[in-house]
């Protein structure tokens, strides 16, 4: 499942979504907030162009959207219906939940909008 060469374990670990070799990052910890956003220009391995044009990654924003609401929702249904918490508190644990994996959510999506884009090449394999 998170063999290398699965688009699934370039999206979690945030590696090079052509040779899975190295982070797309330069800090590779989503909670070192001042780097959180700060990519290496290329893969040293199989140079790969992280930004492929200007502004590439505003597309993120789309999937940030659907993660964020795919997150909200599942939080809703396990504190509404499972623990059965009042509207009140389900929003709040919305709330907390949408600020705590803020940093993650943000990452994510950068590394699925990449990958829909760029495809593992067994070529650039160690």
């Amino acid at each position: 499942m998170l063999k290398k060469g699965s688009k699934l374990n370039s999206i979690l670990t945030g590696s090079c979504p052509r040779c899975q070799n190295e982070s797309m990052y330069l800090d590779k910890n989503p909670l070192h907030f001042s780097k959180i956003l700060k990519m290496n220009e290329n893969c040293s391995h199989c140079g790969l162009k992280y930004q492929i044009e200007p502004s590439f990654f505003y597309g993120a924003m789309y999937v940030s959207y659907g993660l964020n609401v795919g997150l909200s929702i599942a939080v809703f249904v396990i504190t509404y219906f499972f623990i059965h918490s009042s509207l009140k508190t389900t929003f709040i644990a919305i709330l907390i939940s949408n600020i705590i994996l803020f940093p993650f959510v943000l990452r994510w999506s950068r590394n699925i909008y990449i990958n829909m884009f760029v495809s593992f090449d067994k070529k650039y394999k160690k």
